[in-house]
């Protein structure tokens, strides 16, 4: 352990202490330096020092206890009362009066600027008029100087320290903040993962189950290949929700890979297991994209898939992804009744509705990626039109 830390440790101790018992802890060490010269012999002809050396010393350097509490009126009675030391005559010389100047140093590190100006200022030139010799002015002005400056070296201290703590609690409420904004971002995303999941899965499932009864009679190979879809949709299913919960179990452990824009195919392809023709198409120069970016792609091609399995009633659906320079437009198009058919809007207008979650996910999703998505009925024919535009720049 170095001095230093040793000499901070003890600060540290004495600081967490009660004021007063350091103040009546450090009247009691001046009153012992200030009474020495008494105590420590007799003047020149043997006889005991005057009673009254005593009295004004004690005098001088007991009203020190209260120094934080009353800084001003301390410094005068320390001061005036030492000044009555030379009434007598038989009193052993004092070279130091330290009450005065740790008074002064309270004065300058606790008092309002204009009240330390004042006494000090008065202080030097009141002790300027009352001495005697201009080698003992030139010696008191100079310890009172040093007793102010060091009171107010110890105010700047004690103002930056105050300033360097409440920074530091500002920065740690902002970084709990932080957190805070992160956690919600984070559960708002696992809450949009669940719904993707959920609904698509499902979506696929009941579409199956119903047509399973019509067609097991007159049609087993289908009936037999619905019942396969149910199985893979929920075999999907577990398997995303099993990582997504994996991840919530054990914050160390890795993180499964989502699904990203290279599973579309494969998104296309399960969903064409419902009755509803998908095909995937792309065009350009495929360009990286970021991880959220890849992720919310297939996200909102799947709950656009969602929608029209389960709203627009379509025969077929196309998914376009178009790479550009610097921007990724997907496009998801269905054959269907439009707007009017999905979550109970009417046609015409553009943007996202309002109600949906559906819809709003997908809107969400491109924004959190810096980028835009708009629905609306096809201009071309019946049927459903969602184009989302995500950056390529965020790669």
């Amino acid at each position: 352990m170095s001095d230093l830390s040793l000499i901070d440790i003890v600060r540290r101790r004495i600081a967490a202490l009660p004021h007063l018992w350091v103040d009546a802890a450090l009247t009691a060490v001046i009153l012992i330096a200030q009474l020495w010269p008494l105590l420590s012999g007799n003047d020149r002809t043997g006889e005991p020092w005057d009673w009254w050396g005593y009295v004004v010393v004690v005098a001088a350097s007991l009203p020190l206890v209260w120094r934080r509490r009353a800084p001003i009126t301390v410094l005068i009675l320390c001061l005036g009362t030492g000044a009555l030391y030379d009434l007598a005559d038989n009193v052993a010389r004092q070279p130091i009066w330290y009450g005065g100047m740790v008074a002064l140093y309270t004065v300058a590190a606790y008092s309002g600027t204009w009240q330390r100006i004042l006494v000090f200022t008065t202080t030097i030139a009141g002790g300027l008029l009352v001495v005697g010799s201009s080698e003992t002015a030139l010696r008191g002005t100079v310890l009172f100087v040093a007793a102010y400056a060091m009171g107010r070296a110890t105010a700047t201290s004690r103002a930056h320290a105050a300033a360097l703590e409440e920074r530091a609690e500002r920065l740690e409420r902002e970084r709990q903040m932080e957190a805070e904004r992160a956690a919600e971002q984070e559960r708002a995303r696992i809450a949009r993962d669940m719904h993707d999941i959920l609904a698509h899965a499902v979506s696929l499932m009941v579409v199956q189950a119903e047509a399973g009864p019509v067609v097991v009679r007159s049609n087993p190979a289908r009936a037999e290949a619905a019942f396969d879809a149910i199985a893979a949709a929920g075999r999907d299913a577990m398997m995303q929700l099993r990582r997504m919960l994996g991840v919530l179990k054990d914050e160390e452990a890795p993180r499964a890979p989502q699904p990203t824009i290279d599973d579309l195919p494969a998104l296309a392809d399960q969903v064409s297991h419902t009755g509803l023709r998908v095909a995937f198409a792309s065009t350009g120069t495929p360009r990286p994209v970021s991880p959220d970016c890849a992720v919310a792609a297939y996200r909102v091609t799947q709950e656009a898939l969602t929608n029209i399995v389960k709203h627009a009633g379509a025969n077929h659906a196309d998914i376009r992804l178009t790479w550009e320079d610097d921007t990724l437009m997907l496009d998801i198009t269905d054959d269907g009744r439009g707007r009017a058919a999905i979550d109970g809007h009417s046609p015409g207008g553009l943007g996202l509705p309002s109600g949906g979650h559906g819809l709003i996910g997908i809107r969400e999703r491109a924004a959190a990626c810096g980028g835009t998505a708009a629905a609306r009925p096809r201009t071309d024919g019946p049927g459903f039109h969602v184009s989302v535009r995500l950056p390529l720049a965020q790669a």
